[in-house]
């Protein structure tokens, strides 16, 4: 493994664990540097292509889809694990889907539906990415129409 400080590959691993859900290796490592990095290990299945609303397909990339939750996350109340729990069911719910392509709607579905019950800001964040809102009117048209921050 090569360290992301001083990109050499002298590497050992101190602590290995299993993640929570199970569905990974947690491992610490440290390099010749001193330096300390977590890596983790995930089985992958099959090749797993998404399909673009565009029609072009590209193989999913967990770290894209993370990156994406995480920007919609920022500076707001829920805890890495938390994130890291929802990321992990999302890449499981696509492989158990058993398909080899599966349309970029669909995972934007699956992360709105997961946020809207996380965080409502969030979901509204990753909502005017997702759905591409241009002005004013068009998050002031969708906050009106999901009530997520009307009283119950």
């Amino acid at each position: 493994m090569i360290c992301p400080i001083c990109k050499k590959g002298e590497t050992s691993v101190v602590d290995s664990r299993p993640t929570e859900d199970g569905t990974a290796i947690r491992r610490r490592r440290l390099c010749s540097c001193n330096e300390r990095f977590t890596t983790f290990e995930r089985v992958q299945f099959r090749e797993l292509m998404v399909v673009k609303k565009n029609g072009r397909k590209t193989p999913f990339d967990r770290d894209k889809l993370s990156k994406s939750i995480y920007i919609s996350l920022k500076k707001r109340p829920i805890d890495t694990e938390t994130v890291e729990k929802f990321i992990s069911k999302i890449s499981r719910s696509l492989e158990e889907l058993g398909q080899n392509e599966v349309s970029s709607n669909s995972i934007g579905t699956m992360v709105m539906d997961g946020l809207k019950l996380m965080d409502p800001v969030a979901y509204i964040r990753f909502a005017s990415v997702y759905r591409n809102f241009r002005e004013e009117k068009d998050f002031v048209q969708f906050v009106d129409k999901i009530n997520v921050f009307k009283k119950r």
